[in-house]
């Protein structure tokens, strides 16, 4: 049985959005070996708890809405686009539901700002267009690079990707495509960046901190998110949309399905 992998719909402001966007999505999942369930926003919390616990991991994908500030205590700025409480919601079970049991997750764009929030990180709510225009779009195949860090787990996946070079200081280049106006700011707790724009020093990913294999653990205070093989990123950029021209795409989604793979998901009743 392939994995499955729950995605929400990605917003309830803009049903178009969700109609071209969302497939692509499926469609990456499908491709890389996983059963793509989608997960509607407009769910009761018992019958998304259901749903939930028949997946084998998580996407959390792009929105065309913005997090709201106050759950990183920040006033608003004219800039922040609407928000959308049921995505959010939605995103802050799948998260504490993929905590609990050690389930994979992938944030994409809003997705990736949404797992920083959660744990407590805060954003930038309107990134300047120079000297980066990081809300390029999707009609721009690559929008800029970045810089990955060599120790990150997001190295690992990449190190031997044709599409990453080798810098003289040890991080990795990728060349990706953008569409974000807002970023992380203040990385969350448990949370470590993995990879930042070179130009503006934004940062484009972050992820899980591995715990230090050095250190000693209390099985009863043993944490399942901080299992040494969990598989929690995010991302900034949109690897759905080039994962046909890409194998760096192809890399994270093939990496979600991987560490979906061992989990035995409670069946729907």
């Amino acid at each position: 049985m392939n994995p499955k992998i729950g995605i929400p719909t990605p917003t309830t402001i803009d049903p178009a959005y969700n109609q071209r966007s969302w497939p692509a999505y499926a469609a990456a999942v499908s491709r890389a070996g996983g059963d793509p369930i989608e997960l509607p926003l407009t769910l009761p919390p018992a019958n998304l708890e259901a749903l939930a616990a028949t997946c084998h991991g998580f996407l959390l994908p792009g929105s065309p809405a913005d997090v709201n500030p106050t759950l990183y205590d920040t006033p608003r700025l004219p800039a922040c686009g609407p928000q959308d409480a049921p995505r959010e919601q939605t995103d802050f079970f799948l998260l504490t539901h993929a905590a609990a049991t050690g389930k994979p997750l992938l944030g994409i764009c809003y997705g990736c700002q949404s797992l920083n929030v959660f744990h407590g990180g805060s954003l930038i709510q309107d990134l300047s267009p120079l000297p980066v225009n990081h809300a390029a779009g999707a009609s721009v195949a690559i929008a800029h690079s970045v810089l990955i860090a060599p120790s990150s787990t997001l190295a690992t996946l990449l190190t031997a990707n044709p599409e990453t070079t080798a810098e003289a200081t040890g991080l990795l280049r990728l060349p990706v495509n953008t569409s974000h106006h807002q970023s992380v700011a203040v990385v969350g707790k448990n949370l470590r960046i993995a990879a930042r724009c070179p130009d503006d020093d934004i940062i484009e990913a972050i992820e899980l901190i591995p715990p230090d294999p050095q250190q000693s653990h209390d099985p009863k205070l043993f944490h399942v998110e901080q299992s040494p093989q969990r598989l929690l990123l995010g991302v900034q950029w949109h690897p759905e949309r080039s994962y046909d021209i890409s194998p760096a795409s192809r890399a994270l989604f093939q990496a979600l399905i991987t560490a979906a793979q061992p989990f035995t998901p409670t069946p729907c009743t």
